[in-house]
């Protein structure tokens, strides 16, 4: 609140400026056990190709290397617990980075783009095998339009997502526990086929090692979670690293090594050479026209090895029409996982996009907010940032190296922010520890820098289209001259001197969106005697929201000409009025909670103008309005078609004091619904 704290429920001697600017701070109701099935929902998802693809590049040596893999997301967990500690409300690379220059924290969120742009392609074209929708000219139109459809959730905003995301962390987790108990008697014979190459030079195992260092993708969610964790966020954010770092280290290395003893045994392998990686496009043309099962064999274990797995132990353990069964119910299940895992990464590349455009660093297009909170521009230029990546490329293994290089950039950075920053509080053993970890992940960075060309070009191109752009918007920034501030406007009038507020008064809550029901508000209060209270709720939903960027009246202009509109028709006529400003993620429970902290005895909204779907998918705010307003309180309803009064009894139109909707009104509606 602007001024002052909230005042008191029932609206007795009310004191309160003309303008509260109203900003909810996040509640921290985020426990370990909540924050844990989200973590894994992208931390747990790598596995789905990371497994195959380990296989197919290094073969029986896999086993050794998801090891060594593990060892290593031990230790980026324990320096990502210091990170979560360190930076409570929310410390993505983004913050962490921030610290020490705002163009290292620039890099480190373009890397991080990078990773999610790869995130969200590799997640829907592996969801789309695992559904058995093969490679094929099919396979690009279907990625496009799983990505258009998931674009559109988000442009909704809907919240129940995230409850798909819980439901879908819990099922991958009960088929992976089944899966890993029929998976226990082929450890033996995979073991036993275990082995390392030791003739070939250190770099050859250095570069295999870094090929499958995707498997740390995820990690760098947890980050972004401490600003809804339980305090303290120390402990929260240690509970929920742990659990999923354990089972995904854990069922990593079994799966890897079940993987090793029942691909050994496929006819259709046992001819190939390993790795299978090894097959240059020609030959695999030529195996494709000579012995199409044994091309099929090969993206089976490239792109759907846990599928593959699921089949194979199944079908052992109960026989052939259950074991297909089960490897098809585990199939649907990883491919929900991973449409779950591309729509949370579409989320936070929004989120990147947002943050970074708060702070200046990128156009200010990026933070303009839609009806349902959700950056609109920022949202369109990351599915069309994935939907071009799709259409060029779609092989995993390919996708992968492109992958690799955003994730390890945006860890590295993260780390090194924290060992290199003196602001951050860390033990000297401690900032050590992330010296070494921070130095190891860059040479693994600079490996796949020099190794990997195609990722190289890739990131690159990113990384220096967003500093030529926010050099440009400095540049510009720089030449312009500073605006003198306006003696007039919609921001001064919201702005205006406070009104004296008289407790006898009755009182009106107008739900304020665009400049309709203005003119009836203020009438109807004129006519009461009443206290006019305008209420505008912007709603945010963008992931690892930092302190500091939560959306100001002062650049909203759809608030300003809201609330202006009803200020100036207010002080013409004499009317109290008290615009207020709320950011929330809850459009209903701010009107309720607003309407009845202020006494008032009168909301009055316009009827939705949202379509069907976006109702049937987010809900529709005046149903559940009307579902929970008191009945001492009356709701009118005002649009084009005959509007509804609330409650039992319509009041008589010729009383002056009573709220009714008049039914002869053609104004657009513009109820914030």
């Amino acid at each position: 609140m602007y001024g002052q704290s909230r005042p008191p429920v029932g609206g007795a001697s009310v004191r309160t400026r003309t303008f509260m600017l109203v900003t909810e701070s996040r509640p921290r109701n985020l426990k370990w056990f909540h924050a844990g099935p989200l973590l894994y929902g992208d931390w747990g998802t790598s596995r789905l190709y990371v497994l195959g693809l380990a296989y197919a590049f290094t073969g029986p040596e896999s086993v050794v290397y998801m090891v060594a893999i593990g060892v290593l997301m031990a230790a980026v967990a324990w320096a990502y617990a210091i990170v979560c500690r360190s930076f409570p409300d929310g410390g993505g690379v983004y913050t962490a980075a921030r610290q020490l220059s705002p163009v290292a924290s620039v890099v480190g969120a373009t890397l991080l783009l990078c990773g999610y742009i790869i995130t969200a392609v590799i997640s829907v074209v592996e969801a789309l095998h695992y559904f058995g929708i093969p490679d094929g000219p099919w396979l690009a139109t279907i990625a496009v339009v799983t990505l258009v459809f998931v674009g559109l959730v988000n442009w909704l905003g809907a919240k129940s997502a995230g409850t798909f995301a819980l439901l879908i962390a819990f099922a991958a987790l009960a088929v992976s526990g089944v899966m890993a108990v029929l998976a226990v008697p082929y450890i033996p014979d995979g073991l036993s086929r275990v082995h390392l190459d030791l003739s070939r030079g250190v770099w050859s195992h250095w570069t295999g090692f870094t090929q499958i260092v995707l498997a740390l993708a995820g990690v760098e969610a947890v980050a972004n979670m401490t600003g809804l964790m339980k305090k303290p966020v120390e402990r929260t954010a240690k509970r929920t690293i742990i659990p999923v770092l354990l089972e995904v280290v854990l069922l990593n290395v079994l799966f890897g090594i079940v993987a090793t003893s029942l691909f050994a045994t496929l006819p259709e392998i046992q001819s190939l050479p390993s790795p299978i990686a090894s097959i240059d496009s020609a030959q695999l043309a030529a195996i494709e026209h000579a012995a199409p099962e044994t091309a099929e064999r090969v993206a089976q274990i490239k792109n759907t090895s846990m599928h593959l797995i699921a089949e194979m132990v199944g079908t052992n353990a109960f026989g052939a029409p259950t074991g297909v069964a089960f490897g098809r119910v585990c199939a649907f299940v990883f491919a929900f996982l991973l449409l779950s895992a591309a729509n949370t990464a579409i989320m936070a590349m929004v989120s990147v996009l947002f943050s970074m455009a708060q702070d200046g660093e990128l156009p200010k297009a990026l933070r303009r907010l839609n009806y349902s909170g959700v950056p609109s521009f920022g949202l369109i230029v990351s599915l069309v940032a994935c939907v071009a990546v799709v259409l060029i490329e779609r092989r995993p293994e390919r996708l992968a190296e492109l992958y690799i290089i955003g994730v390890c950039g945006a860890i590295t950075v993260t780390i090194m922010s924290c060992a290199i920053g003196r602001k951050i509080e860390v033990r000297p053993w401690e900032r050590g520890g992330l010296w070494a970890l921070g130095l190891f992940l860059l040479a693994i960075t600079l490996t796949i820098i020099g190794t990997k060309l195609n990722a190289t070009l890739f990131a690159g191109v990113v990384v220096a289209g967003v500093l030529v752009t926010r050099t440009a918007l400095r540049r510009r920034a720089a030449l312009a001259t500073p605006p003198e501030e306006p003696h007039d406007g919609w921001l001064a009038q919201v702005k205006r001197q406070p009104a004296k507020l008289d407790s006898n008064r009755p009182r009106i809550m107008l739900a304020a969106r665009g400049h309709s029901q203005q003119s009836y508000a203020v009438d109807l209060a004129r006519k009461r005697g009443a206290v006019l209270f305008a209420i505008f709720v912007r709603t945010v939903r963008v992931l690892d929201l930092q302190p500091g960027q939560v959306p100001r009246v002062e650049d909203d202009r759809e608030a300003q000409q809201a609330l202006g509109s009803a200020a100036v028709l207010a002080h013409q006529v004499g009317v109290p009025f008290v615009p207020i400003y709320v950011t929330s993620t809850e459009i209903v429970e701010e009107i309720m909670d607003y309407t009845a902290t202020f006494g008032c005895d009168t909301l009055i909204m316009g009827k939705s103008r949202r379509s069907l779907f976006a109702r049937a998918v987010e809900g529709d705010v005046v149903a559940r309005i009307a579902d929970v307003l008191p009945k001492e309180i009356d709701l009118i309803l005002r649009a084009g078609d005959p509007p509804s009064v609330n409650r039992e009894s319509a009041p008589s139109q010729d009383s002056p004091d009573t709220p009714v909707a008049r039914e002869d009104d053609d104004s657009v509606p513009a109820g914030p619904t």
